[in-house]
């Protein structure tokens, strides 16, 4: 069987080409906070970035390649960890980030020698503060514009989704353990001022992602109005392996009866929703509210898929609504409308 392939729309290719960009443009954005500002002033963080700090701190203080060479080596062999246990489908959404940060740190990296060379001094100057609020703000920046799209940045990402996946452990507390063990096993090289100065860094840079792009155990409940709402909940149960509530409701204008469909999905899962919505409905109404927790089966509980039967083929809602209504009355009619 060959498999075809299908030209993308004008439209398709449009959202394609920025949401690369603005991939790429937050990676830049982040590399050169951590390398004109970060870095430059002797400061420590967490992330593959902080690994490579350490071993710059440990083996050579004046090199400053070998930031760029650790997170290279860190990220690589991250992401192949990564692509074992979570899947050719996270490889494919990573792989991006893996490959371009540390491409941007070695670029920056000698941009930067440049600068000093010519200027006699960094970015910053000698004001560590200056230097400590520009590159946390900058790096929150461009890592949260890189989630906001529904992409990863890689390397110490993968971890706690790993964490996450085998054992229910929330990913945001296992990144933030993870930053602060590396901000604090840098105190084998640098004072102590140092290290606080790296936990100032990652609780700024946090707090700038958490504002742009929201982060944690925090999600998003979706509503989504459509006249093809078969075809989306289908979509999201089979594709995104998310619960799904029908709401009865009946439109304002044209008084047509309709399902309203109710799902809650992660942070990074509504940039996708809403694709793959838009694709099989461009009219679709679509609202995204914030839950400041979330409970029970596929978050706080183990995740079950259960195989969905044949697919009611009900005129209208009111009429699907009908045929639940009779099955609590007695036996069902098992004939072409089938069960659910």
């Amino acid at each position: 069987m060959k498999l075809k392939w299908k030209k993308p729309t004008k439209k398709q290719a449009w959202r394609f080409a920025v949401y690369f960009l603005i991939v790429i443009a937050g990676n830049a954005v982040a590399a050169a906070a951590s390398t004109f500002f970060i870095i430059p002033g002797g400061f420590v963080m967490g992330g593959t970035t902080g690994l490579g700090i350490f071993v710059r701190n440990l083996v050579d203080e004046q090199n400053e390649w070998l930031v760029s060479f650790t997170v290279y080596a860190a990220n690589i062999v991250l992401f192949l960890l990564g692509a074992f246990m979570l899947g050719k489908k996270f490889a494919l959404s990573t792989i991006a980030g893996t490959l371009l940060y540390p491409s941007f740190i070695s670029l920056f990296t000698y941009l930067n020698d440049l600068y000093v060379a010519a200027n006699g001094q960094p970015v910053a100057g000698n004001d560590p503060w200056l230097a400590i609020i520009c590159g946390s703000v900058l790096f929150g920046v461009g890592i949260g514009c890189v989630i906001r799209v529904g992409s990863s940045t890689g390397g110490t990402d993968i971890p706690p989704l790993i964490l996450h996946k085998y054992f229910n452990i929330p990913p945001a507390a296992t990144l933030w353990a993870l930053d602060f063990i590396i901000v604090l096993m840098q105190l084998v090289a640098v004072p102590l001022d140092t290290v606080l100065h790296g936990a100032v860094i990652t609780i700024l840079s946090s707090i700038v992602i958490d504002f742009v792009s929201p982060i944690g155990l925090r999600k998003r409940q979706v509503q989504i109005v459509s006249s093809r709402w078969r075809e989306i909940r289908t979509m999201i149960l089979n594709e995104m392996h998310r619960g799904v509530t029908l709401l009865h409701a009946r439109t304002g204008f044209l008084q047509e009866e309709r399902y309203v469909i109710m799902t809650v999905v992660s942070n990074r899962e509504v940039v996708r929703l809403r694709n793959a919505a838009e694709t099989i409905d461009p009219e679709v109404f679509f609202t995204v509210s914030v839950v400041s927790e979330v409970r029970g089966r596929g978050f706080s509980s183990e995740k079950i898929l259960l195989p969905l039967s044949e697919e009611r083929d009900a005129a209208d809602p009111a009429a699907y609504a009908a045929a639940a209504l009779s099955e609590q009355d007695g036996p069902a009619d098992t004939g072409a409308d089938g069960q659910e």
